[in-house]
């Protein structure tokens, strides 16, 4: 064979290779050509998203200590989410995103909830946008960003999990998924997506428990007499129940063939950058039982640290909401372990429970995932037990100062708090007013949090006696200003 023949013959593998659809990827994550065409926007899709638990997930996924993800486990997620976008939406915008209810899923010893379904779905969330009012009346005006509210909620009163208040108010509206299902609730909330026959995309993220049953009890009562899969297949599979205007349906299967990385993800370029803590004044307060009238409550908890932080980025216009952050907090939340490393050294991670309804603009309202999710990668990152404080209404300001500072559950412990920013200063300050039983001398107060500052870091230490120390010197370092509006892309 010459080397013109030669040539020609590499020329036409190549270009077969091209026609096949293998040219577009490379590596181990190559899309495969058998890769199924997108899914038509003129169809009602209901889309699983498989996330990892400890009884079906990939090796090297799930920490079994705290049952949630590894670094591994997280790459997959922000790797799974450019797939999802792109394969089986083919770039358009999702219509609903709907996600486990962590209470409802405790796991190991420790009972810690099950934070891996937002977490596998949140990078793939703010892939998409919505368009939402800001300001107040009657000023409102329409602002697209770069997020999606993920639906956590709980739609009802009965039974609600174990170790949770019942909400001030439900939201029927942004409802989540029901590890257990009681009274079918996962069935009642798809057999409405398929009543209600409007088209679009809605994606479901959750164990595979949870996935296989919902998509077994929907093919029985909607009579699609669908085969579906047979048994768990793994992490890397989406699976599609695509109901045609005709009313039809055909299950249709995606493989992202992810190999995910060990280690923790490297943010792309432009990464965040460094700066100064300048958002807050300093401040120093000190209070020591029996000096200027101060008397150390008799329940307070001792030798106890607590790092608290605000969410993410989540307010690119005022009072502009939709529960979740922007892609500018992903930014944030995935850079926040390199921001923090060597200023804090907790022993666990603490934030709101995103079941918990957020209100929005134009009486929307939301499930409040974004002080969870700026934290889960802190937590994922240094192998970090995660609770959810769900047993109280986090509005309340006694009831969450009393949690993390009373009774001895947080004593001899470091806990970073994850936290929405108007409830931080009042919670302090009901804190600092217990010392003060008497309305003479008057107690000091800490300041206001500034309401675009995401970078402050309040530090309050109970010493060994229950004398209080509150200050504001720390920071994350990463500049708001600086942060890109459009989402890393893995």
């Amino acid at each position: 064979m010459n080397k013109t023949t030669v040539v020609r013959s590499l020329f036409l593998v190549l270009a077969l290779t091209l026609l096949a659809g293998w040219g577009s990827s490379s590596g181990p994550d190559a899309i495969a050509a058998s890769t199924p065409a997108p899914l038509s926007a003129d169809n009602i899709n209901l889309i699983f998203v498989v996330s990892e638990d400890l009884a079906y997930r990939a090796s090297g996924d799930i920490n079994p200590g705290t049952a949630n993800l590894t670094n591994r486990g997280l790459q997959r997620s922000l790797r799974m989410a450019t797939f999802l976008r792109r394969h089986v939406l083919g770039k358009k915008n999702v219509t609903g995103i709907y996600v486990l209810e962590p209470m409802t899923h405790l796991q190991t010893t420790g009972n810690y909830p099950d934070m891996a379904a937002p977490e596998t779905i949140q990078q793939f969330a703010l892939l998409n946008h919505i368009t939402l009012s800001s300001a107040l009346p009657p000023d409102y005006f329409p602002y697209t960003g770069n997020s999606y509210p993920l639906n956590a909620s709980y739609a009802s009163a009965v039974p609600l999990p174990t170790g949770v208040a019942t909400p001030t108010a439900f939201c029927p509206n942004c409802q989540g998924l029901d590890f257990s299902d009681q009274k079918g609730d996962n069935e009642t909330l798809v057999t409405g997506i398929i009543a209600a026959s409007v088209p679009g995309f809605y994606v479901f993220s959750a164990p595979w428990e949870i996935t296989s049953a919902l998509m077994a009890n929907i093919n029985k009562l909607e009579t699609y007499n669908l085969t579906l899969p047979a048994g768990y297949a793994g992490p890397n599979y989406i699976y599609a129940i695509s109901i045609a205007p005709s009313g039809s349906a055909s299950l249709v299967t995606f493989d992202s063939n992810l190999h995910p990385p060990s280690t923790y993800p490297k943010l792309p370029s432009p990464r965040p950058v460094s700066t100064p803590c300048a958002m807050q004044t300093p401040f120093l307060i000190e209070v020591t039982g029996g000096s200027g009238g101060a008397v150390v409550p008799a329940n307070i908890n001792t030798n106890e640290t607590i790092y608290i932080i605000r969410h993410a980025d989540a307010h690119p216009l005022a009072y502009w909401s939709d529960g979740n952050y922007v892609c500018a907090g992903q930014w944030r939340a995935l850079d926040l372990p390199n921001a923090l490393r060597g200023k804090i050294s907790p022993q666990q991670v603490y934030s709101s429970d995103p079941a918990q309804v957020s209100p929005g603009t134009e009486g929307f309202s939301w499930s409040g995932v974004a002080p969870s999710l700026t934290a889960e990668p802190y937590a994922i990152a240094n192998n970090l037990p995660y609770g959810l404080a769900a047993s109280f209404d986090t509005t309340s300001v006694p009831a969450t100062s009393d949690f993390f500072f009373t009774e001895g559950t947080f004593s001899n412990q470091k806990v970073l708090m994850a936290w929405s920013y108007q409830f931080i200063q009042p919670t302090v300050n009901a804190l600092i007013s217990a010392y003060f039983p008497h309305a003479v001398p008057r107690p000091p107060q800490a300041p206001d949090w500034p309401s675009d500052d995401y970078d402050t870091v309040w530090k309050v230490t109970l010493d060994a006696e229950g004398n209080l120390t509150v200050n504001n010197t720390l920071c994350e370092g990463i500049d708001s200003a600086q942060l890109p509006a459009t989402c890393p892309k893995f």
